[in-house]
């Protein structure tokens, strides 16, 4: 499925005319450390159009604007966002000349490397409190358990402690425990959680901007991500726009890929761009030591 045909960032005579018309306000912005970003970000790469398909990457080393570019067109489609990002009073004019052809389905989002991160550290935080739960109850269990405790029950004031107690003497540690503290959300790895959370925010018929979602995965996991994202645009009518410079989502079947390395930026097959190249003549280097 495909929901955005094409997007169009200011040409480099578009973005000369904005600066210059506004030159006063850039000069007094500039000056007290404000940045004119995103302006003179794109057209040194000679980008200003770039036309969609159902799967688009788009390629790059650190600094390339994979992000940049991403984080625009979210803003400009308004789509949901859970975790902020670094503008300058100058975003919101950048927006304004920029257009897109197409709509994005309610659903719709950006997922950065932010949002997985502030899930893992949510679920990490939820485990440790679990985890520190799990020692009160232990606690607890060994207390009542003691024989010179006594059941509190002086009236209804203390009825909820009187059935804890009650419980305790019936059961067994393990018992008491698993029925007085919640379970653990997850016993993943920071990769396998954010493997999860991909999984669990991707759903049908939405256009998503993934920005390096192999980050924090293991190659396995790289490659089972690419399948998945494979399988939602082909079977699940999701159209996604990833910035990656992982080798194994680089090789997903069917994707458009564009490099931001290159001046102009162009599209390129995969087996082309520097970073799988380097891979590649990594392991040939290397390729004696795997015949051992």
């Amino acid at each position: 499925m495909q929901y955005l045909n094409t997007f169009d960032l200011p040409t480099e005579r578009e973005e000369a005319g904005f600066l210059l018309s506004n030159a006063p306000e850039m000069t007094m912005r500039c000056y007290s450390g404000a940045s004119a970003y995103p302006f003179g970000v794109f057209p040194q790469k000679g980008l200003s159009h770039l036309r969609l398909a159902p799967l688009t990457l788009l390629y790059g080393t650190n600094g390339s604007g994979k992000s940049t570019l991403l984080n625009i067109m979210a803003q400009k489609l308004s789509l949901a966002r859970s975790a902020p990002f670094n503008h300058t009073p100058f975003y919101k004019k950048y927006l304004a000349m920029c257009r897109f052809d197409g709509t994005a389905p309610a659903n719709s989002q950006i997922i950065t490397s932010d949002a997985v991160f502030d899930f893992m550290l949510d679920m990490r935080a939820l485990n440790e409190g679990v985890d520190r739960r799990r020692e009160e109850v232990f606690e607890e269990y060994s207390r009542m358990h003691d024989p010179n405790a006594h059941m509190p029950f002086s009236g209804l004031e203390q009825y909820e402690e009187f059935k804890r107690f009650r419980d305790a003497k019936s059961s067994t540690k393990s018992d008491y425990t698993y029925r007085r503290i919640p379970r653990n959300v997850q016993n993943r790895s920071n990769g396998e959680s954010a493997y999860a959370y991909f999984t669990s925010q991707i759903t049908e018929n939405a256009l998503y901007l993934l920005d390096e979602p192999e980050n924090s995965l293991s190659a396995q996991m790289q490659c089972e991500l690419a399948q998945f994202l494979v399988e939602a645009v082909r079977f699940f009518g999701c159209q996604l726009i990833i910035a990656t410079h992982s080798p194994f989502l680089l090789a997903m079947r069917g994707a458009l890929i564009y490099d931001l390395d290159a001046a102009p930026v162009m599209q390129r097959r995969w087996t082309e761009l520097e970073a799988v190249r380097t891979y590649q003549e990594f392991f040939a280097a290397h390729a004696h030591e795997f015949e051992k």
